[in-house]
């Protein structure tokens, strides 16, 4: 067995700003679905190898024994790379809530495919194209096509404080702090901007850094009292940036439902209340 930390964040976390209107939402209902933890178990190569692995295969189909039958097909080149069956979370056995007695790890891939109560693996040549990879967590576009098989999770971060709920004490010295991540690798920086994306200033990164684990950033704030607008951005290490909400939704229209990765603001009026809001 070994033991890896990652996180795991639902394809439809942050859904909601998708839609037209700025929810009045809070950090947590907004970006909550993920969590980031110590994984233990057998890397599925070692059981495939174990098995013999026919030449034709490409993928391989990931079966859970929920009543949902929540299958997915995944790319088997992931399946030979990092995927694990874990079987403890944080140094315990994995609770049944969180799919006891095994569950799929694939790090850095959508939350929906990482399959708990893991019953079968079977080898296949192509696709199964099962209810979850058809009918949902597929992406419509603007034209009426949609983007399928969109499985590692964009670079993306979020203030976590202050943040909608929190009110500023009067102006100030403040932290700014938040959390980033990616599906592709390691966070390699976070900016961090208080007038609405206009200027920008790095944060520092709290170490370790890992590779699809949740990053803590912090950087210093002076409040003058007036209104501000903050927000974040990732760059992980492919280079890749976190797109604004606009280029986003621009390049995927309001449908996509799935994969937002665009940047979140947070306004903050002259009695300290912190709103989310478009930017």
């Amino acid at each position: 067995m070994e033991t890896q930390i990652a996180f795991i964040e639902c394809g439809g976390n942050g859904l909601q700003l998708y839609q037209k209107d700025a929810a009045p939402l809070n950090c947590q209902a907004l970006h909550g679905l993920i969590s980031c933890a110590e994984w233990t178990g057998v890397r599925l190569s070692t059981l495939l190898d174990e098995a013999g692995v026919d030449s034709t295969a490409k993928w391989i189909l990931a079966e859970g024994a929920d009543a949902a039958g929540m299958s997915r097909s995944v790319p088997l080149a992931k399946a030979m790379d990092d995927a694990l069956v874990a079987l403890y979370q944080n140094g315990e056995r994995i609770r049944p809530s969180n799919g006891y007695p095994m569950r799929l790890l694939l790090p850095g891939y959508e939350g929906n495919m990482q399959v708990k109560w893991l019953r079968r693996v079977k080898l296949t040549e192509s696709p199964m194209m099962t209810k979850d990879e058809t009918s949902k967590y597929t992406m419509l576009l603007p034209d009426g096509k949609s983007l399928q098989f969109v499985f590692p999770i964009e670079a993306k971060s979020v203030i976590t404080q202050p943040s909608p709920g929190l009110t500023m004490k009067g102006l100030g010295l403040y932290e700014i702090s938040g959390l980033a991540w990616s599906g592709y690798g390691k966070i390699a920086k976070v900016e961090v901007s208080a007038d609405g994306g206009k200027t920008w200033a790095p944060a520092t990164l709290q170490q370790p850094v890992l590779s699809m684990a949740l990053t803590r950033f912090r950087m210093a704030w002076r409040w003058n009292g007036g209104p501000a607008v903050l927000q974040c951005r990732a760059i992980d290490e492919t280079g890749a940036v976190q797109p604004t909400r606009a280029d986003l939704i621009a390049k995927r229209g309001t449908k996509a439902v799935y994969h937002f990765n665009g940047i979140t603001s947070w306004s903050i009026n002259e009695s300290g209340e912190v709103k989310h809001v478009y930017a």
